[in-house]
């Protein structure tokens, strides 16, 4: 290996460990000054800075960040008005969301959005989900959503600010999965996603389980990365790993209860899965969707989501285990078959 190329080399280790620490502090610093703050969902924010960060390696121009808020915004009004608008009439409200949802997926199938799919999904999910749930928080759902998604923009530069990367070229950023059948892959995850909705719309036991679609869509944007069955049981264990982890930093954080010792517990699970998230490698992705589920279950516990304070930890991650299982099974029975990679 040549002098330049072994330079070269060196740097884009070094920037890959730049972008895990950038992960790991941004959601760290961000989740315990919005729970020192009193945010209502302390961990969206972070959870929105942790997927600008690991998508790009580099931060989001000012105009694409405002375009993406300008969208986030339209699309949670939108949403929020349809839900009020159709709330007696539950057919006509899945079948808008089942629209969108479609809309989302068939653009992650053709290799695009980035993201901003998972952006507009979670917010697909959760406006209508904490409308009708949830009415104290009918008129201020968009607003924290509008605030998580400009929160974690703000994480994002700061994170830069603190942590630029060497003077090296751009890191390599992993070629998006496409898919053949395209329109087949989105409606089977349409029909995923949706009964998980449903599920939680009319089932009394899981009015406060919205963790469960979250996950959901969490692990369909992962499973491309599944392309035998030894990589998709290697894929349920990780995303278990998250949800283990989360349980013993809650447990932790209960024996010692303190902001500064959950900045540690944050910051550790940022540096354990976020800096394996920053790797170029298809088990990235993997990594990426394990720090999803370690937010969702550590932020739902540490700070519920409004309604949910009812639920034990227990309970929050039983909810994860469900949606992990269930989107499992659910791919393995309505993914086309070349495509899914499970046989």
């Amino acid at each position: 290996m040549s002098a330049d190329m072994q330079l070269a080399y060196d740097e884009d280790r070094a920037n890959v460990k730049r972008k895990g620490l950038r992960i790991a502090i941004a959601v760290a610093v961000g989740f315990s000054w919005l729970l020192y703050s009193g945010a209502l969902i302390p961990f969206l924010g972070p959870l929105f800075a942790a997927q600008f960060l690991i998508s790009s390696s580099r931060p989001m121009p000012l105009q694409k960040a405002l375009a993406v808020t300008v969208l986030i915004l339209v699309v949670g009004a939108f949403l929020q008005f349809v839900t009020v608008l159709t709330g007696d009439r539950p057919p006509v409200l899945l079948l808008l969301l089942g629209l969108i949802y479609f809309g989302c997926f068939h653009q992650q199938a053709n290799g695009r959005g980035g993201p901003t799919i998972f952006l507009i999904l979670v917010i697909a999910v959760m406006v209508p989900l904490l409308t009708i749930l949830n009415e104290d928080l009918g008129d201020t759902i968009l607003m924290i959503l509008v605030q998580s998604v400009l929160t974690g923009m703000l994480l994002m530069w700061l994170a830069y600010a603190l942590i630029p990367d060497s003077g090296a070229p751009p890191l390599k950023v992993a070629t998006a999965t496409t898919y053949p059948r395209a329109a087949h892959y989105a409606s089977a995850n349409t029909a995923i996603l949706l009964i998980a909705v449903i599920a939680c719309l009319t089932r009394d036991g899981l009015a406060t389980a919205i963790v469960i679609p979250i996950t959901v869509v969490s692990l369909l944007l992962q499973f491309d990365t599944a392309a035998s069955t030894r990589a998709a049981v290697g894929l349920m264990i990780t995303n278990v790993t998250g949800g283990v982890a989360a349980s013993v930093a809650f447990g932790l954080l209960q024996v010692r209860p303190s902001l500064s010792f959950l900045f540690l517990l944050v910051l550790l699970a940022g540096l354990v899965f976020g800096g394996r998230a920053a790797m170029h490698a298809p088990a990235a992705k993997l990594y990426a969707g394990a720090f999803t589920i370690f937010l969702l279950v550590f932020g739902t516990g540490v700070s519920p989501l409004p309604g949910s304070a009812a639920d034990s930890f227990s309970t929050r991650v039983s909810y994860i285990l469900v949606a992990i299982a269930y989107a499992m099974f659910m791919t393995t029975l309505l993914w086309p078959r070349q495509e899914r990679g499970l046989d």
